[in-house]
């Protein structure tokens, strides 16, 4: 499977995230609209949203795709903001590749540690393996952050 890999949003990812996010069914109804919401902020307001990302396209068709950016008063770390593959792609090893792109690119910008936050609930531990397989550490869980029951879990990798 060939994967190239781009940096710059044009205006169809807007659509292209939404549905993106909307096939992986792991996240609520606005949390979708704010995936999407992300790209049309960059593509009006440029890089000084602080919204970066890599899309992963396979057979000219974009599968997959990565926002991040560096977080204010942090002189090393960067926010890994959203990854994700649509289900009819997932398994494929997309996101693996996605995430060392979106690593190269990070610390080219001069990240030297990516934070990543999920869900605690049991539908997200494909979610919460992906990133302990890519040596991710996890560093904190916060009880019930999101609602009762559903803790947000960080995670941690230092790339640089």
């Amino acid at each position: 499977m060939d994967i190239k890999f781009r940096s710059v949003p044009v205006q169809s990812d807007v659509a292209t995230v939404h549905d993106i996010i909307e096939s992986t069914k792991f996240f609520y109804d606005y949390e979708v609209e704010i995936a999407a919401e992300l790209v049309e902020e960059r593509l009006r307001d440029g890089e000084a949203t602080g919204y970066f990302f890599v899309f992963a396209e396979v057979d000219g068709k974009t599968v997959a795709y990565s926002c991040f950016g560096p977080i204010t008063m942090s002189q090393t770390c960067f926010d890994l903001y959203w990854i994700a593959t649509h289900n009819d792609y997932r398994g494929k090893g997309i996101g693996k590749k996605l995430l060392e792109e979106t690593f190269k690119q990070a610390r080219e910008m001069g990240c030297k540690i990516i934070i990543a936050e999920t869900s605690g609930l049991p539908h997200y531990e494909p979610t919460r393996a992906f990133y302990l397989n890519n040596n991710f550490i996890n560093e904190a869980r916060i009880k019930d952050f999101y609602a009762e029951g559903d803790d947000k879990v960080y995670y941690t990798k230092r790339i640089g």
